[in-house]
């Protein structure tokens, strides 16, 4: 039988889930926010050279906004799991066998007999008190541990790319043309950006590729609609 070693060390989706949950985020909402965005502002008669600042200045505000709202959000979480950690240490200072009995009987739930569970709390707390608490008890890792700057960067850097494209298209085609050309572009990118994400997360692909797709196009005709309406109220 092999044994694994460090060198074939199992890598596993869940590393992933901070970076991945932000970027995917970032990037749905530039494609669909701008996309709509400039979908609703032709809509209404407007000339190309407005449509493109508005969907510019919907980037800008767009980015920064994400990556305001991802760092105050897992920032809030971030708070509450230092909190918990912070009250842990101080109750495994000053009722460490209390400590002790709760960790056995994790473990004892988890199917280990009392003896096992007691002697396999007691090496853990011996090794790394804190550390086998915050994993077992409040279940919190280094995987999913929040990571503020993280989100934010990764969110304001995913929503840029994402808006970029929408913005992109209105410069390559006839004022004529931008509605229906920013709605397909978007739409064929959200479905690849559906699909990529679920690569990268193992879940299926063309379920989450459609999933990201029938929303966004559903956003981009509302907003398109509204922005029609507006058009001929104001003309």
């Amino acid at each position: 039988m092999t044994v694994p070693t460090h060198d074939n060390k199992e890598n596993h989706y869940i590393t992933r889930i901070g970076w991945l949950r932000a970027s995917v985020l970032g990037a749905n909402d530039g494609i669909v926010s701008t996309a709509s965005l400039i979908a609703g502002v032709a809509s209404a008669n407007m000339a190309q050279a407005g449509v493109l600042l508005a969907g510019t200045a919907g980037l800008v505000a767009g980015a920064m906004s994400m990556a305001a709202g991802e760092y105050v959000s897992v920032s809030s979480q971030s708070d509450s799991e230092n909190a918990d950690i912070e009250r842990e240490r101080i109750e495994q200072e000053t009722a460490p066998e209390f400590e002790l009995q709760e960790l056995a009987a994790i473990y004892e739930s988890r199917g280990l007999d009392a003896n096992l569970a007691s002697e396999v709390a007691t090496q853990l707390m011996e090794k790394d008190p804190l550390g086998a608490h915050v994993r077992d008890e409040l279940g919190i890792s280094e995987h999913t541990m929040a990571r503020p700057i993280q989100a934010a960067l990764f969110s304001a850097a995913s929503f840029t790319a994402g808006a970029a494209l929408p913005l992109a298209t209105v410069v390559f085609v006839p004022e004529s043309r931008i509605v229906a050309a920013t709605t397909i572009v978007s739409v064929v990118a959200l479905a690849a950006m559906g699909a990529v994400a679920a690569r990268a997360g193992g879940a299926p692909m063309i379920k989450a590729s459609v999933r990201v797709a029938v929303w966004g196009a559903i956003a981009m005709a509302a907003t398109a609609a509204v922005g029609r309406l507006f058009g001929v109220a104001l003309g």
